[in-house]
């Protein structure tokens, strides 16, 4: 099926090939896509060949998988061929898109068989990055479906728009802005934020170092490990760890939050935490509320401490759905971990989040971001 990418879609693609990817004369790129990913799948290939790399398109079939799915074959797409492994060894960037597209049956199957099928082939794939310096990206176009954008009320072509202009981004200005905030959130400082909403709310660092997510794929830093290794499709934020002894007062959302252990689905707006005594004693939520209090009653101790502190870099993302926390100045507080640092709160998985725009956040009582500005 011959397909023609818009504008946007070439736009952004060369922006990631050239300034993010940072693909050379000579390279080898794959490209792994999917049946509603192909426009932009090809805009990317075009944009390499572009530059003077060579490109190999891998195609997932979405109806070919879920067949496999039935025949309960989940660990066999969960294991890259030889051919596949070969090919990623002489590669020297990877370009993949999310998938399948039927978001709704993916949030009904079984997460043992999402599991078999997302994570069988990961940590070799992160291991070989380590080693041979693939650079990486996975690409947000691949969460905007149908079935999600109905489930979120929202418009898929707003969306998609959205998503694409991030792409156009400057990643060195985000490395740089990021770069800067990170050395004001070194240390065990203080941290207070406020909104003419309500929000007032002091809290401790944790004394780790924050880490910059600009765009850049880093295969061979190695504070960057895991999934981090590859970079998203649009980036931008700067993930802070939070001392898990210290919060008080509340933070009001003015942006949906997302339910994260697996695929996106579940959303809530609306949202208060209430602090004492570095404890989460309430939550409210417009919407979602009973969807977040059942998942607050699973999880186990320290689901009610702060966790991570991310604050937005990009300044293209305006209300994009569930990348708001990457907007410029926009701070997402996640409460009851800290899967993405070393330090700070040591619970074993996430609770949930609020996530704020429009605030002013002083360190030490010097304002650092005003009505989401980074000064």
């Amino acid at each position: 099926m011959s397909v023609s990418p818009s504008n946007l879609e070439r736009a952004a693609a060369r922006n990631l090939v050239t300034n993010y990817l940072r693909v050379k004369p000579g390279e080898n790129v794959i490209v792994e896509a999917w049946t509603h990913t192909l426009s932009m799948s090809s805009a990317i290939v075009d944009e390499v060949r572009q530059v003077g790399a060579s490109a190999f398109l891998a195609y997932e079939d979405d109806d070919a998988w879920w067949r496999a799915v039935e025949r309960k074959q989940a660990k066999l797409l969960g294991g890259l061929s030889d051919p596949e492994w070969a090919a990623l060894k002489a590669a020297d960037v990877f370009v993949q898109f999310w998938g399948p597209e039927d978001s709704a049956r993916v949030e009904k199957t079984p997460e043992k068989t999402l599991d078999k099928w997302a994570t069988g082939w990961v940590d070799r794939w992160y291991k070989m990055a380590r080693s041979t310096g693939l650079r990486g990206g996975r690409m947000d176009v691949g969460w905007v479906t149908e079935t999600r954008a109905r489930q979120w009320a929202v418009s898929k072509e707003r969306w998609m728009n959205g998503v694409l202009g991030a792409c156009l981004a400057d990643p060195k200005e985000m490395a740089r802005s990021g770069q800067r905030l990170a050395r004001v959130f070194s240390g065990t400082k203080k941290v207070r934020i406020t909104h003419h909403n309500g929000t007032d709310l002091e809290m401790a660092l944790a004394g780790g170092p924050p880490k910059v997510y600009d765009g850049y794929p880093h295969p061979k830093d190695k504070a960057y490990g895991g999934g981090d290794m590859l970079a998203n499709f649009p980036e931008g934020r700067l993930r802070i760890p939070l001392d898990a002894r210290t919060a008080e007062g509340r933070i009001v959302s003015n942006h949906r939050s997302y339910d994260e252990t697996w695929y996106p689905w579940q959303t809530f707006s609306g949202g208060t935490f209430e602090f004492s005594d570095g404890k989460l004693t309430s939550f409210s939520f417009e919407e979602g509320e009973a969807a977040f209090a059942k998942r607050y009653a699973q999880r186990k101790p320290g689901k009610d401490r702060p966790g991570l502190l991310s604050i937005g870099l990009n300044p293209k993302i305006r209300n994009v759905p569930y990348r708001e926390p990457m907007e410029r100045g926009c701070v997402q507080l996640v409460v009851g971990a800290n899967a993405y640092q070393t330090t700070g709160s040591k619970s074993p998985n996430d609770t949930g989040s609020v996530v704020l725009a429009g605030s002013e956040i002083s360190v030490d009582g010097t304002p650092v971001i005003r009505a989401g500005r980074i000064l």
